[in-house]
Order: C-alpha cells, then structure tokens, then sequence
C-alpha cells in the first residue's frame, strides 16, 4: 500500500529561486509539448509522441532543474490525454497558466537522491538539503518512493513524501457485528442510524465574514502592486486555515467511526448535481462529504473493513424501517416520518436506519 506525508519545507533564498525555476519549466514543457501534440494530429491526425530531453536542446535552461521533474510532466500529460480517449465525461487537457492553479513538481528516488534525515533536513535532486517541519514520525520499515514539491498561494513550500509499505490485512468478508449507517444531512454532515449528528463546526460559514471583509480590501488593490500582493496572501492565508479546520475534523470523525465500527453504509450520492439544485452550492462545499467518504474508504480498507454504498434511487427516506412500506410521496418539509403501522421517528434517523439495513441485505 502507498501513504503520502506531508511536510512544510523552508528552501533559502537560493534554494527559492531553484524552485520557481523548476515550477516554472514544469509548466512550459508541459504547454509546449501538449501544443507540439495538438498541432502534429491537426497535420497528421497521429499522436506525437516527445521527450522533454528532445526541447533541452533549443531551451538549453532546461537543463537547470531535475530532469526527473520534467519526466513526471510528460507522463501527467499522457494520463491527461488516455484520459480523454477512454472516458467520456473527461475534458481535453488544458494549457497551465502562471497565476491560475498550484505550482507543483514530483520527483522519484533513484540512486538515493532523496533521502529524509533524521537532523531535519530533506535532500532534494539539484536542491540539496532543505530545512524540513518533521511533524510525524514515519516507521522504519516504509520505503521512499517519492517526493512532491508544492508552493501554496499563502507562499508556503510543502513536500508530500510518497511511502510504499507492506501490511497483512486480514479481511472477514461475513464480519458485521458493527455496523452502521450515515445519511447525509445539510446543517449536520450525517445523521447515523443510532440517531446521533457529529455537531459540524461549518468552517467555511464561520469565516465568511472575515473572508468577504479582506476580499472588499483586496478588491481596493491595485493589482501587480505590492499591497495588493500581500492582501492577496493573507486571503489566501484565511481560505487555508478554513480548509485545514475542515480536513482536521473529518480526519478525526473518520478515524472514530472506523475505530468502532466493522461496516459503514452510505449513499452513492451525485454531490455535483446536488449543489447545483436550490442554491445549496456552498453548504454542500463546505460539508466537503466526498473528501470525508474518501477518507472512510481508504482507513477501513487498510483495517480490512468494508464501506457499502447503497444505489442513490434506493427509497431510504420514503421506506418505513419498521415494516418496510414505501410512501409514494414525501415531502423535504416533513422532518418526522410517520408511517401508517404507528412507527414514528426523525427522517433522517429512518432513512439511517434504511441504509443500514440494505447494507446489510448487500453484505448477505
């Protein structure tokens, strides 16, 4: 199994120059060569297949930063295109842009050219040590794979080290003593089949005011200008700190639910669609519930658990969990589920418990 651990890194004034450089020709081979495929099938309707060592000898300042970093680009691009070919829903890849998007480059280990030092210094190709925010300690027995190089837009440099390790998992396909099911709620993230809500904090709702306050300032700005640059960083500066409070919760809740529990059940869920419908765009950004089942799925399968997604057209909230009986219809205004048995219960907690159940009946 692969795990990635991210450090914040502290390059020096040299070691800042080499790093812009490398980002920026990251960036250029990879324009460069996706126009050199574009206008090669317009002539010859084949697909042009390069190297980055093929430009280095025309941009001979390529040859200043790690030629591994500029081999890692050529094969994101090919990814980028098999992409497009093999799945329909996936746009034609795009140009990067210097202001748009994160300044990035990975780079492997060959030969020990990366190597993570105990006194708190990362060895980089072409960088050579860099001070290092060792945060984590990381067991001996992982082994390095390798390193990927990020400039955030609050002007932080981060370096996510790529693990590979081997671990026994032993899996009980008809284990299910504890199971449990999450309906995804708007104000609460779930509410689970025990009746139980994790209290959100809604970081994003919780900064909005502040946040509209330095964007009113930065808006003020004139742009290329050096005030503007730096209320451009504190903004960024505060969208960091709300996605860091965000992805510190969820990490948390996962990590107890998958601690207590065998199987979790959800819904398959169109998040996209849903955030398009009622203006609910930024509840359902700030739920940030796809990030919370990736995080589910990937710490109960390296327990060896299991999590049950349950077809999105199931009738979870329209179900009785009781006797089963189907409502045709049931409005959003209906907080309590009364069913004609005698059953009554919160919506959201039956359709938990429908969730549950069917998750059940899968597993069977």
């Amino acid at each position: 199994m692969n795990k990635a651990y991210k450090f914040r890194i502290y390059p020096n004034t040299k070691q800042t120059e080499l790093l812009k450089k490398t980002f920026g020709c990251c960036r250029f081979i990879y324009n460069q060569m996706l126009s050199d495929k574009i206008a090669c099938y317009e002539i010859t309707k084949e697909n042009l297949r390069t190297t980055p060592a093929q430009y280095k000898g025309k941009y001979e300042w390529l040859k200043e930063v790690d030629s591994l970093a500029l081999a890692n680009v050529q094969l994101n691009l090919e990814t980028a295109y098999r992409n497009f070919f093999c799945n329909s829903s996936v746009g034609f890849p795009k140009f990067k842009s210097k202001h748009k998007g994160q300044n990035s480059y990975t780079t492997n280990l060959v030969n020990g050219n990366i190597k993570l030092g105990k006194e708190g210094f990362l060895k980089l190709p072409k960088l050579g040590k860099v001070k290092i925010k060792r945060h984590r300690q990381i067991p001996e027995n992982y082994q390095l794979k390798s390193v990927t190089v990020s400039f955030s837009p609050s002007g932080k440099y981060y370096a996510s080290i790529l693990y590979e390790y081997t671990v026994e998992i032993k899996k009980e396909k008809n284990k299910a003593e504890n199971v449990l099911g999450l309906d995804f709620s708007m104000p609460e993230l779930y509410v689970d089949s025990n009746g139980d809500t994790p209290k959100y904090p809604h970081p994003y709702r919780e900064s909005q005011k502040k946040l509209a306050k330095e964007q009113r300032k930065l808006s003020r700005r004139k742009k290329g200008g050096k005030n503007y640059k730096k209320q451009k960083e504190k903004v960024a500066r505060l969208h960091e700190h709300t996605a860091n409070q965000r992805k510190d919760f969820l990490h948390k809740l996962s990590r107890q639910i998958v601690k207590a529990y065998d199987v979790v059940c959800i819904e398959d869920l169109n998040m996209k669609g849903m955030s398009k419908a009622l203006n609910f765009g930024k509840s359902v950004a700030d739920n940030a519930w796809g990030m919370f089942v990736n995080m589910l799925s990937y710490k109960l399968q390296a327990e060896g658990k299991n999590l049950i997604k349950i077809d999105k057209w199931f009738p979870s909230s329209k179900k009785c969990s009781n006797c089963g009986r189907v409502k045709s219809k049931l409005s959003l205004s209906e907080r309590t589920y009364q069913c004609e048995c005698g059953f009554v219960s919160g919506r959201d907690v039956n359709a938990a418990i429908n969730i549950r159940n069917e998750g059940l009946r899968l597993i069977a």
